[in-house]
């Protein structure tokens, strides 16, 4: 079971599975739309994986096989051709060029309370999982951002980018127990 609705284009070979929602989108051929997805005002070009679990807000373009996975959120987002978002992740007024791989949990900080900002992120970008991209903020071409990163300022090609406090260690640390009556 799914429910189409508006003006929706499926083209040859696409495969919907149970349970998905598709309004007002277009769907290229050869594409995949896993179990429970919600896609509302997309574009999604030929040969691209989309969930299970995912939801495709407006103003979201998946080009030629780039994968959403499984807890992806997205709107007003284009997502380059061969990119992937595979796991736990919001990426709301972006911009990711081709190849790119964006790691789980990774957010697009782009609300600040009043005004939405842009993420721009250029080709063959790797994104570290847990990373918070705090809008505006533009990433080069082949730019790796580390694990748990807050990016707050622009990296340019070909540059590491990290920010993680120091680990720390406390030796012989007992558990906190529950108090007895």
């Amino acid at each position: 079971d799914h429910h189409c609705g508006g003006d929706v284009h499926l083209a040859d070979n696409v495969s919907i599975g149970p349970s998905c929602v598709i309004e007002n989108s277009e769907i290229d051929a050869d594409s995949t739309i896993h179990a429970h997805c919600v896609i509302a005002g997309a574009t999604i070009e030929q040969h691209c994986e989309v969930g299970p679990f995912a939801r495709l807000r407006q103003g979201t373009h998946l080009k030629a096989q780039a994968k959403m996975g499984n807890f992806v959120e997205t709107k007003q987002a284009t997502i380059g051709a061969g990119s992937k978002v595979n796991h736990l992740s919001y990426i709301g007024d972006a911009s990711i060029g081709k190849g790119s791989n964006i790691g789980a949990g990774t957010i697009t900080c782009n609300y600040d309370g009043v005004n939405k900002w842009p993420t721009t992120i250029g080709d063959y970008a790797f994104i570290g999982s847990h990373t918070s991209l705090v809008a505006p903020v533009t990433l080069g071409d082949h730019v790796t951002i580390g694990a748990g990163s807050t990016i707050t300022r622009s990296v340019d090609d070909k540059q590491l980018a990290i920010t993680r406090a120091p680990q720390k260690v406390v030796d012989n640390w007992q558990t906190p127990t529950k108090k007895k009556p």
